[in-house]
């Protein structure tokens, strides 16, 4: 006899807890009192679903395949800047994270300086920071590496840390056991039950970077943002349709290429 689904909270009167359902409509009469606020207007957005169906349409064109070269060009400098930008950030991160732990920092005080200085880089974001490096080092790539770099280093960092925090102590206690020093008991206890969510991070942070990149072109910073951006307030959908594609190809092999590092670092095999 087939079980009969009945939707009941664990509770014992099977009804969702008061605290919840409190904490619920507060939250919505909270989004209700600020909506006017940032001047949502939900008939306005509703209206709106046509002009942004025609606009959608309108990038179904025939693609500028003269276009394509010079995409290969800024495609293959964004992708540099994301992965250059990330490699530095992973060197300087990661003895950062490690500062950054609670478990794994050499005092509470270096702890709480790490902790400010990560949220500090992270503050801001890529496109402020690239405003500031191309005034100090001039138009090109290079401010748009040393933007995304900045930034990642804040957000790799915290990330790195609290994956170091959740580790099993029980290995740590064995590996200091054997007379393992410090460093010794981070690089081989700690280290190795974080990498996959290491590697997870920075499959992550490398999608981010890369759509980051996408738009540093607007202020002078290298990449395909430059393009994108012109090609849509001169309506060359032919070359924005391209654009869109590419970044979409690339973000998809990232996430592929995330998968199966991640199973091989866990499972030891391909999936």
């Amino acid at each position: 006899m087939t079980p009969v689904l009945t939707w009941r909270w664990p509770t014992p009167s099977g009804l969702p807890p008061l605290p919840l359902v409190g904490g619920a409509l507060a939250l919505l009469a909270a989004l209700a009192l600020t909506a006017p606020i940032v001047e949502v207007d939900f008939v306005r957005l509703i209206g709106s679903v046509g002009r942004m169906i025609d606009f959608a349409g309108q990038m179904f064109v025939a693609p500028d395949w003269a276009y394509v070269p010079q995409l290969l060009d800024k495609m293959l400098e964004t992708i540099e800047m994301t992965v250059l930008g990330t490699a530095i950030a992973i060197v300087v991160s990661l003895p950062l994270g490690v500062l950054a732990a609670s478990n794994a920092t050499p005092h509470p005080a270096v702890y709480r300086v790490t902790r400010d200085l990560l949220s500090l880089m992270r503050a801001l974001p890529e496109l402020v920071w690239a405003l500031v490096f191309v005034s100090a080092v001039g138009l090109g790539p290079l401010p748009g590496v040393m933007a995304l770099a900045f930034v990642t280093v804040g957000f790799m960092g915290k990330f790195f840390a609290e994956a170091i925090e959740v580790v099993d102590n029980k290995a740590v206690e064995g590996v200091r056991a054997h007379g393992a020093g410090w460093l010794q008991v981070r690089l081989f206890a700690m280290l190795p039950q974080a990498l996959p969510d290491f590697v997870g991070t920075v499959m992550y942070i490398l999608d981010h970077n890369l759509r980051a990149a996408a738009i540093l072109g607007l202020v002078g910073a290298g990449g395909i943002g430059y393009d994108l951006v012109m090609s849509m307030r001169l309506f060359q959908y032919e070359r924005l349709l391209l654009i869109a594609l590419s970044i979409y190809l690339v973000v998809t092999l990232l996430d592929r290429l995330s998968d199966q590092l991640r199973s091989r670092i866990i499972h030891g095999r391909r999936v």
